[in-house]
């Protein structure tokens, strides 16, 4: 049976969010050290360029730039122990600008107060915050969202609060919460009980807690081996920031397993992925886990690439048109399977056969070589959640109450 496609189009190269402060002005690092005497010692002058840089294989110096960028564009003051994990500023911005891009589209509605039912400020939970504490730090600092940010180390757990106490201007704003334990209601004290290990949201996240999104920085890897195979930087990382048994994939797929059973508690679920090949198997499980909406993307800084990951099981807003905005009213796809010579008739048959074992309606025109096909809510909620959308044109993206087109060969 032929397979309808979309036409294959090469995707422009990923880029810096366009709201990232260094996508126009990378650091400049000869400012840095001027501003900073700190930082001065580890600069370097190629002889091939005019421009320092640093010896990004040598953790001192890229904790020191972090440490300096933090304070000088964030106005937020950092440090991170030896070992620990040293994130890089423009790529975790490039995260919290996505998620900012998810909420403003208001896909998902926003969470409302009860009692004014205007929007409540933007609440999120970092899994795994680590000793730098990253997220919250930037979220806060950048767009003064509020955050908890959990994690399983006494190191982990302690620095991250010194990274929070050190910035009293966001003090307010985040709270560090261990993840080992949770809280259940135990008369009118909470009973702290140690969280199974095989859960990283159930039964941190409180009874009644309503949050608008959760990220991760997942541990990428099976082994220490594994982490520690590129030459190119040096990041540091402690066993529990970069290693899992089953790497990322084993990690994610908790938070999905967790995420049915928080389904709403937040408005979306959301994970860093290093494989691309992990993001297609976690997409599928998130898809028979049966959310309403995934969302990608990917980030870029220098040669790596990262991929962002989103979903949620809540009901999506219904989009209202404007009556004078211009509507996309055609759309181009591909039928693989037919003989290259196969005639006008072949194809309308072939298309309306492929229709017809969805359990659409179609009723085919073979003067003007055209078939109308009509779907129930059923069967396009049907084609959305079984990976169909994947072989067919947005217009799926924006079918809530069924659909009915029209199909010219």
């Amino acid at each position: 049976m032929p397979r309808v496609n979309r036409k294959r189009r090469r995707s422009p190269a990923p880029e810096m969010h366009r709201n990232n402060r260094y996508k126009e002005s990378p650091p400049d690092f000869s400012l840095l050290a001027s501003l900073y005497p700190s930082f001065s010692p580890y600069l370097i002058f190629p002889s091939s360029s005019d421009r320092p840089t640093i010896d990004f294989t040598d953790f001192s110096a890229t904790r020191e730039l972090t440490r300096v960028l933090l304070l000088h564009d964030h106005g937020v003051n950092w440090w991170v122990p030896d070992g620990q994990l040293c994130p890089t500023v423009p790529n975790r911005s490039n995260y919290i600008h996505w998620i900012g891009d998810l909420l403003s589209s208001n896909l998902i509605p926003a969470i409302r107060d009860s009692d004014s039912n205007s929007e409540k400020p933007v609440h999120g939970f970092d899994i795994g915050t680590g000793a730098n504490c990253i997220y919250p730090l930037l979220g806060a600092s950048l767009l003064g969202w509020s955050f908890v940010g959990s994690d399983v180390t006494e190191v982990a757990l302690e620095w991250a609060r010194k990274n929070v106490e050190s910035n009293p201007h966001i003090l307010h704003l985040i709270e560090v919460r261990d993840a080992r334990k949770s809280e259940s209601l135990d008369g009118d004290e909470f009973a702290s009980t140690s969280v199974p290990s095989d859960h990283v949201l159930v039964g941190v996240v409180k009874e009644g807690e309503r949050f608008d999104f959760c990220m991760c920085n997942p541990p990428f890897f099976e082994s220490i081996e594994d982490a520690g195979l590129n030459p190119k930087t040096a990041c540091g990382g402690t066993w529990e920031e970069m290693v899992c048994p089953g790497g990322e994939q084993a990690f994610v797929s908790r938070i999905i397993e967790d995420s049915v059973s928080l389904k709403h508690s937040f408005r979306w679920f959301t994970s860093m992925v290093g494989r691309k090949v992990n993001l297609k198997f976690l997409i599928s499980k998130i898809r028979e886990a049966r959310a309403t909406v995934v969302k990608t993307t990917e980030f870029v800084q220098g040669q790596t690439s990262r991929w962002g990951l989103a979903w949620s099981f809540l009901p999506p807003k219904r989009n209202l048109i404007s009556p004078n905005a211009p509507i996309k009213t055609n759309f181009s796809f591909m039928l693989e399977g037919l003989p290259r010579k196969a005639g006008a008739f072949q194809v309308l048959k072939s298309v309306e056969t492929f229709f017809f074992s969805t359990g659409a309606s179609c009723k085919s025109d073979m003067t003007s070589f055209s078939v109308n096909v009509t779907l129930s809510d059923e069967q396009t909620g049907k084609m959305l959640n079984d990976g169909t959308k994947r072989n067919w044109p947005d217009i799926l993206d924006s079918a809530v109450d069924g659909l009915s087109f029209h199909i010219t060969v």
